[in-house]
């Protein structure tokens, strides 16, 4: 059994740098409408012109003929009944944002939603505490095996923020596959938010190359060793976003959030799934819950008593493999 418990758990030795790879887009175009099919009715009956007086017989055909004459024919009544009509429906009222450009959604080709859900938080966006820490258990799947321990840590001094979380093996787990991993994000608390500018992740100590550095004033971004790239208003890194939703004063279903995970920096779909009671060994909270879709799958859980704090975190990776972190404690200094 251990062995497998190792064998398990190798899966999750990315856990963190799992996150996110980019949901799918579905550019699938509508079938053609079904032909609408009509009956057309003859003209209503109306009250025949006063006949003339007799004429020679060519006369007559002629007025006969002209009695013939049809009047101009009544709009032609459809089969089926509007109600009952998709296709007339869809011909009559197209919605109103199908004539949108495709480029509202933020992704070549694809239109936006008709109406995307908007949650509005509770109230405007809080600052982080000053400090704070959260310590999680983290699970293999969701049925409470654990197998590690996780930590979160945030500091801000003078304007200036630091937050690191520490994921490692316990138990069992620990004693034959021992694993520690540590992801940093540093940056500037503003008023919209967090602002980082180097993100960073290690193993054992020693920094990979995993990281991404943020060049505000040139608008620019370097993700590991590759060519820098175009900074988007509002970027994350693979650990600030987790806060960053938090501080947001509304998070709109379908909109676009630009993440650099260390590996790569593109732009992730959010997902507004509603409220949530959530139970933890932290306690019970009242949360918002959001997903990140795509290969790999993020679900957070905010609790919206204590500052809009992840206090549940999880994890589906390509292979199905869900690893959930749950708050077991939860500690934030008394200062604004």
């Amino acid at each position: 059994m251990p062995i497998a418990l190792i064998i398990a758990f190798a899966a999750s030795l990315g856990m963190h740098a799992l996150l996110l790879f980019g949901p799918d887009v579905d550019l699938s175009t509508a079938s053609e409408p079904p032909p609408l099919q009509a009956e057309l009715l003859p003209p209503a009956a109306t009250e025949p012109p006063p006949v003339p007086p007799p004429k020679p017989a060519a006369s007559v055909a002629r007025s006969r003929t002209a009695r013939r004459k049809p009047h101009p024919p009544v709009a032609p009544k459809p089969v089926l009944s509007v109600p009952d009509s998709p296709a007339a429906i869809s011909q009559a009222a197209p919605a109103p944002d199908a004539a949108a450009p495709a480029a509202a959604s933020g992704l070549p080709g694809e239109s936006p939603p008709p109406a995307p859900a908007a949650m509005a938080l509770p109230a405007p966006a809080p600052l982080m505490a000053a400090r704070g820490t959260i310590h999680y258990r983290v699970d293999r799947g969701d049925q409470g095996f654990a197998i590690g321990r996780a930590t979160h840590d945030w500091q801000i001094i003078d304007g200036a923020y630091r937050i690191t979380a520490v994921t490692e093996t316990s138990g069992l787990v620990a004693l034959f596959k021992p694993l520690r991993i540590e992801l940093e994000s540093r940056g500037q608390l503003t008023p919209e938010g967090l602002l980082p500018e180097r993100f960073v992740t290690r193993r054992k100590g020693v920094e990979t190359s995993e990281r991404a550095d943020f060049d505000w004033p040139q608008r620019q971004v370097r993700v590991g060793n590759k060519p820098p790239q175009a900074l988007r208003r509002g970027a994350q890194d693979l650990l600030s976003f987790h806060y960053q939703l938090g501080l947001l004063p509304e998070v709109i279903s379908g909109s676009m959030l630009s993440i650099a995970t260390g590996k790569k920096y593109e732009q992730y779909r959010i997902e507004v799934l509603g409220d949530e009671d959530v139970e933890t060994p932290a306690g019970s909270f009242r949360c918002l819950h959001l997903r990140v879709p795509g290969v790999s799958t993020t679900e957070l859980w905010l609790a919206y008593d204590h500052r809009r704090l992840p206090v549940k975190i999880q994890h589906t990776d390509r292979d199905g493999a869900i690893y959930v972190q749950t708050a077991t404690a939860i500690e934030m200094s008394q200062e604004p």
